[in-house]
């Protein structure tokens, strides 16, 4: 991966760490989950679709909803590494037009028996896609900073937002995706998933739940299984 593209953690092309470099598949780890476990949800944070071809990785996600049980959630990003985009012949400038398109031919192949799309960047003609995901509307949650025209583009062709660890504000962000929400017609309420970077006071669950947070994300290390688990189950008593 090329490192030109300023980092929205360090501000320059230097990484924080060097998990870029070993990250797994998304797709496949997600699978292996799928097959020890029955009820969790198997989600990213965050994947780029975009840099997969869309025909291929609607099937992949749509066989991984398929064989668990209909659990995926999507959590994608419009991608911060525009030397990585354009390596992908992504426009920098239009990567949010590029995610659209990409929702949008994915859901056509999930829900139609014969589909097909005529976009700027995605085109296909009539397709036959198996096999169909097991739920009728796959979620799909944005990992960006909120500003008025990301609320807008989650409004419009997605189900929820996910904070980023340089998210502050969370009420104020809040209320501007649910007015965008009201504005877009949209029913219900957006998701909202709280990545969490600092140890929590009791007070906050309460805050985040009066500005309608509906998932926590917690980071785990990069440690064998016991430490894992260990982690988890201290995670787990300091919840309300």
């Amino acid at each position: 991966m090329k490192r030109q593209a300023a980092h929205p953690g360090t501000g320059d092309e230097s990484l924080p760490d060097d998990r870029y470099m070993r990250t797994l598949d998304p797709w496949v780890s997600l699978a292996t989950a799928a097959a020890v476990t029955s009820t969790i949800r198997l989600a990213t944070a965050v994947a780029l679709p975009v840099e997969s071809d869309p025909i291929t990785l609607a099937k992949t996600i749509a066989t991984l909803d398929h064989l668990s049980g209909g659990r995926v959630t999507i959590g994608a990003g419009f991608g911060w590494n525009t030397d990585e985009l354009a390596d992908h012949h992504v426009p920098a400038g239009k990567r949010r037009t590029v995610l659209k398109e990409y929702v949008e031919a994915m859901r056509s192949l999930w829900t139609q028996e014969e589909a097909s799309y005529g976009g700027e960047f995605v085109s296909f003609g009539p397709s036959w896609a198996y096999p169909k995901p097991v739920q009728a509307h796959i979620p799909l949650v944005i990992g960006a900073e909120a500003g008025p025209k990301t609320v807008a583009w989650i409004a419009a062709n997605a189900d929820g937002w996910m904070t980023t660890p340089r998210t502050e504000g969370i009420a104020d962000k809040s209320k501007l995706l649910h007015e965008a929400w009201v504005e877009a017609g949209r029913d219900g309420s957006p998701q909202i998933h709280l990545l969490i970077t600092s140890r929590p006071a009791p007070e906050d669950f309460a805050t985040w739940v009066e500005a309608g947070v509906t998932d926590l994300i917690w980071g785990v290390p990069d440690a064998e299984e016991g430490v894992v688990v260990g982690y988890l189950d201290k995670i787990s008593a300091r919840l309300p």
